[in-house]
């Protein structure tokens, strides 16, 4: 197994990786604007259920399957775009739908848990990340490398339960106000909605280059 030092450059690594919003972040963030707390706790564990997959297809090769098929890659990349698309266009239908002061529909907790999974799940920069990042800190001299990426992987998990949790208490804290106005709700609906296809957009007009190389 990884050494303590090897653990902690990996700790302080994933940690500063981890400030910078992705679309997971981007999804409990709304979340937790729209419907609070728990919402965006909710949609933390159905995050990070996605990553297991990942830490568990890094460990077992799927991932460099993925890395080296470029039709596996696009075949991925186009399935997570079409959801963040689906999501935000079912966003902005919402906004539409607007007339009286009426709350907007609320997501069961297993609908966003699910939801939040599949976010991960079909990112497949995620899959080619996890690839990439882990094994930098396995040695096969330290036994069988499977073992040490899924090491690896509970880790990564946890700092992301913590920070991802962060990110759900904040922004639902700061976003009590603004649920409590319509206008609001609606503007939060339009970003919202505007921020899921822009990053539908972008997953999938990028990473061609990633996939012609495979």
């Amino acid at each position: 197994m990884p050494d303590l030092a090897t653990l902690a450059v990996f700790s302080a690594a994933t940690l500063a990786l981890m400030i910078v919003p992705g679309p997971a972040v981007v999804y409990i963030v709304t979340r937790s604007v729209a419907q609070g707390r728990s919402a965006g706790l909710v949609s933390v564990l159905g995050i990070h259920l996605g990553s297991m997959v990942h830490v568990a297809a890094a460990a077992l090769g799927v991932g460099a399957l993925l890395a080296a098929s470029a039709t596996a890659f696009t075949i991925v990349k186009y399935l997570g775009a079409a959801y963040l698309i689906w999501l935000g266009i079912r966003k902005l239908m919402s906004h539409r739908d607007g007339g009286e002061a009426v709350d907007p529909p609320v997501a069961t907790r297993s609908r966003m848990f699910w939801e939040g999974f599949v976010v991960n799940v079909l990112n497949p920069k995620t899959a080619i990340f996890f690839l990439a990042f882990l094994p930098q800190f396995t040695d096969p001299a330290a036994g069988p490398i499977a073992p040490q990426i899924v090491l690896l992987g509970v880790i990564w998990i946890a700092l992301g339960l913590v920070s991802d949790g962060a990110y759900a208490l904040l922004s639902s804290a700061v976003a009590g106000r603004l649920r409590r106005s319509v206008r609001a709700r609606r503007r939060l609906d339009l970003t919202s909605g505007l921020v899921y296809l822009g990053l539908g957009a972008a997953a999938a007009f990028t990473g061609e280059s990633a996939a012609a190389k495979a």
